[in-house]
């Protein structure tokens, strides 16, 4: 009976000990698989991450971005492109020096071809800044719960050109094997399922004009859709991305999204054994900063 006695504290001992490694385990899991994924693509955000003394937005831009442009045949009739939905913001306050850039552009409207400028606004990952191209996929982690993997990278290329009120074409080249997400280890299997070794590049090519509206230029953000082929692992897929861009100063801001089937494109899911599923489809977004000069 006086070991038993004794045994039981060695014995309780050795529970507490190991519900708290269980505790610190969980605890660690959730620090580096928890749901605290960066935003999604926005706006607003990204108008809001451009240099102060860019000044308000003082017109609106079309969709899309892009590498070099490859040209759409516009349509006879005018009314079957697609129309923009303007969305209204509120009246910039401008200095001097961009009320003249104001008149300059308006002068000129959004004509010609806008290149994609990674110098516009610094990328950071949680931050949700900068230029990028990425992914959003939902997981269910064991003893976790969900979350949100994201995969982002900044090595993206690209232009957009525009023709009076309408966008002709559309063009954008991201390198994935600059994508980067919370871990590294998630990175190397990210690698893996895209194959970038074998493709690094993924693309976007709009086949059909989309129309800005009335006034490209008036100040508001549009909201609008595109329709375009999107290649990945050299897989080309139709695709309808929904749009909003905005043109502040002389910038050009443009997020979009749209949802993919992974398998459409070759890609496999990643599996790891803390992954108890994960969905096989997700959302492929961007934020692009044009400017007129590559």
């Amino acid at each position: 009976m006086l070991q038993r006695l004794k045994r039981r504290p060695v014995l309780w001992t050795v529970v507490a000990i190991a519900l708290v490694l269980i505790v610190l385990l969980a605890i660690g899991l959730w620090w580096w698989l928890g749901d605290d994924a960066p935003a999604a693509v926005d706006l607003g955000a990204a108008v809001s991450t451009l240099d102060d003394d860019a000044g308000g937005a003082t017109a609106t831009a079309a969709p899309t971005a892009t590498a070099a442009p490859t040209a759409t045949e516009m349509p006879a009739d005018p009314a079957a492109v697609p129309t923009a939905t303007i969305a209204s913001t509120e009246e910039p306050t401008a200095a001097e020096p961009v009320e003249e850039l104001a008149e300059e552009i308006t002068a000129e409207g959004v004509n010609g071809q806008w290149f994609i400028d990674t110098s516009v606004a610094e990328f950071n990952y949680d931050d949700s800044t900068g230029t990028f191209v990425g992914f959003r996929v939902e997981e269910e982690l064991a003893s976790i719960g969900s979350t949100t993997a994201v995969g982002r990278t900044p090595l993206v290329s690209g232009s957009i050109a525009i023709d009076g009120q309408v966008v002709t074409a559309v063009t954008i080249e991201a390198d994935m094997t600059g994508i980067v997400t919370d871990d590294q280890r998630r990175d190397r299997a990210i690698q893996t399922a895209l194959s970038t070794g074998s493709f690094p590049t993924a693309a976007f090519t709009l086949t059909e004009p989309v129309r800005l509206g009335d006034d490209p230029v008036s100040g508001d953000a549009i909201i609008t859709t595109a329709m375009g082929e999107l290649t990945i692992k050299d897989i080309t897929r139709s695709v309808e991305i929904a749009l909003e861009a905005q043109l502040v100063d002389d910038t050009v801001v443009v997020v979009g999204s749209t949802e993919v089937v992974f398998a459409d494109y070759g890609v496999a899911v990643p599996r790891v054994p803390i992954v108890l599923s994960a969905e096989d489809h997700g959302i492929v977004e961007f934020q692009l900063f044009f400017t007129r000069s590559p």
